[in-house]
């Protein structure tokens, strides 16, 4: 942004700002008003004029691109239309950390004829081949410092989850984050997870219903809808929220980060082991990859007549219709399996309310009263 009209006798400045994280904007020694200060104060000794001034919040100097970044790109059209004589910043890591691209970035602008200037470092000239070499190493060093600051916070994030501790983000729909008493490093009061009842439930009756009714995830979904449940974010459930549900392992007493995971923690569980594998493989059987081989039915193409139709008689709840596989042991020891149209009750299978009925109904002689 301008500033100010230099006057021509002045030396006119742009002046470049950023930080890696939006964190940092206000909250460490880094931050863009320190930033700012320290060039304001250095140009000023000197005599220079700013007249322009660009900021990068959260953009991290190791990991995005020159090319990538729209400041950055703003400064180099306006260093060709020689709008500035000098690029002025704190430190000279603020114009990247990359080691095979930013030297190039700062050298770029020197053949443009912008001087390049550091408020601690000085300015970068580039007289001999020693420039040069000292040029990439000075990015070579900020490089290595990110890499190894990429470490210290990997290790450290693996520490968390692993000692079973929340990591802070969104929150799984079936949890809610809340202050048990445990602080960070620093002493302040961090949240950790527990299980929302009533979330909780629902997520239980979404795997129950993949798993042994044989439910979509484009049929859980409506299913929400229509009860007006929303996602954490507001929102009405979408067939791909609930494929991140059924593919999150973590409702299963896991605290999962990236590739990260805790041991188990029984308060955490939601989900039976058992329940949660047998929805992935329906998951899995249905991909469109595996259209050709898939061996589920869908809960649309039950061949029962009433469902959705009849109530539980000892709780209330309405029945669904599913495929159901029966097993039975004959006479020479072989299992033999039976696939056969039911009635289930998911309250009494999932216990959201007391139910002295039965769980499931054989279709065959339901149908027939």
């Amino acid at each position: 942004m301008n500033l100010t009209k230099a006057k021509e006798t002045k030396t006119r400045v742009c002046c470049l700002y950023r930080v890696s994280t939006k964190g940092q904007v206000d909250k460490t020694e880094n931050d863009i008003p320190m930033q700012k200060k320290a060039c304001h104060e250095f140009a000023e000794s000197k005599g220079w004029t700013i007249i322009k001034e660009h900021a990068e919040l959260g953009v991290s100097g190791f990991k995005v691109a020159a090319a990538d970044r729209d400041e950055l790109q703003e400064i180099k059209r306006e260093a060709e239309k020689q709008e500035f004589d000098i690029l002025l910043v704190f430190m000279f890591d603020r114009l990247g950390r990359k080691d095979n691209e930013t030297p190039f970035v700062l050298k770029w602008f020197v053949e443009q004829g912008i001087s390049v200037w550091s408020t601690v470092e000085g300015e970068q000239r580039f007289d001999s081949n020693v420039d040069d070499l000292l040029n990439y190493i000075r990015f070579w060093q900020a490089s290595s410092e990110s890499q190894k600051t990429s470490v210290r916070i990997k290790t450290r994030m693996k520490q968390i989850v692993e000692d079973g501790h929340y990591m802070g983000g969104t929150v799984p729909f079936g949890y809610r984050a809340v202050y048990k008493g445990r602080t960070n490093k620093k002493g302040r009061p961090v949240k950790d997870l527990e299980i929302d009842p009533r979330e909780g439930e629902i997520v239980r009756e979404i795997f129950f219903k993949v798993a042994r009714e044989g439910y979509s995830a484009h049929g859980i979904a409506r299913m929400l809808n229509e009860r007006n449940i929303v996602t954490h974010g507001g929102a009405r459930f979408q067939t791909n929220h609930v494929l991140r549900m059924l593919r999150h392992r973590g409702y299963t007493g896991y605290m999962i980060a990236k590739e990260n995971t805790s041991g188990f923690i029984p308060e955490l569980q939601i989900v039976e082991e058992s329940i949660y594998e047998d929805a992935m493989a329906i998951v899995e059987q249905r991909k469109k990859e595996n259209e050709q081989r898939r061996s589920v039915a869908q809960s649309s193409y039950n061949k029962t007549l009433l469902a959705g139709n009849l109530y539980c008689a000892h709780c209330g709840t309405r029945l669904s219709g599913f495929w159901h596989k029966d097993r039975y042991r004959l006479a020479d020891g072989t299992v033999k399996e039976v696939m056969a149209p039911k009635y289930n009750c998911y309250a009494k299978g999932l216990k959201v309310r007391p139910c002295d009925g039965q769980q499931l109904y054989k279709a065959e002689i339901v149908d027939e009263i």
